[in-house]
């Protein structure tokens, strides 16, 4: 187990790159199961999904698209209390298979506010894949159709995730101490 600082917190490894890995496959193999003779889009939302979404579409073996969206409720270590979409969608939604990929679910405000406005476009279904997800933390309770790992209510980094910026290009995920 290794120990890493980043601005003023500690962090030791939580999730090894490996786990994580074996993780993205099982998700890929639950979707192309659940979508086989489908044409899935895929949103993942930025900035901390992005090397999740990267994994997982390289183990989709469906027809599949693929577009961003930018939302954000963080700032440092705590939610800000306010959504913000930076990046909008450029797909019309209605009727189509939707899956939004996230990094990780914690309170559920963003998606919570979110949701509505693919809803409102009346996709075929629409479902939310999410590497992590931390039970004790939400506020806003989701749906979660595929999670990687249920995580304690611990702040975590690596793997995408950021504390201020930094963090999102280690390979594994590791938590605060």
């Amino acid at each position: 187990m290794s120990i890493i600082t980043i601005h003023d917190k500690q962090f030791e490894t939580y999730i090894s790159a490996e786990e994580i890995q074996q993780k993205v496959k099982q998700i890929a193999e639950a979707i192309n199961t659940d979508y086989a003779g489908k044409m899935p889009l895929f949103i993942p939302v930025l900035n901390g999904a992005f090397m999740f979404a990267a994994d997982l579409f390289k183990y989709i073996n469906i027809p599949a698209e693929v577009s961003f969206i930018k939302l954000a409720s963080y700032k440092g270590m705590k939610s800000s209390g306010n959504v913000i979409t930076a990046i909008g969608l450029d797909y019309d939604l209605y009727n189509r298979d939707v899956v939004i990929v996230e990094d990780i679910v914690d309170t559920g405000k963003t998606l919570n506010k979110f949701l509505p406005s693919l809803e409102h476009q009346q996709p075929a279904s629409l479902k939310i894949a999410a590497l992590l997800h931390k039970p004790e933390a939400t506020i806003y309770p989701l749906s979660i159709a595929y999670t990687g790992f249920i995580i304690p209510n611990k702040f975590v980094v690596g793997y995408g995730l950021d504390y201020d910026g930094q963090g999102r290009n280690l390979k594994e995920i590791y938590q605060v101490i």
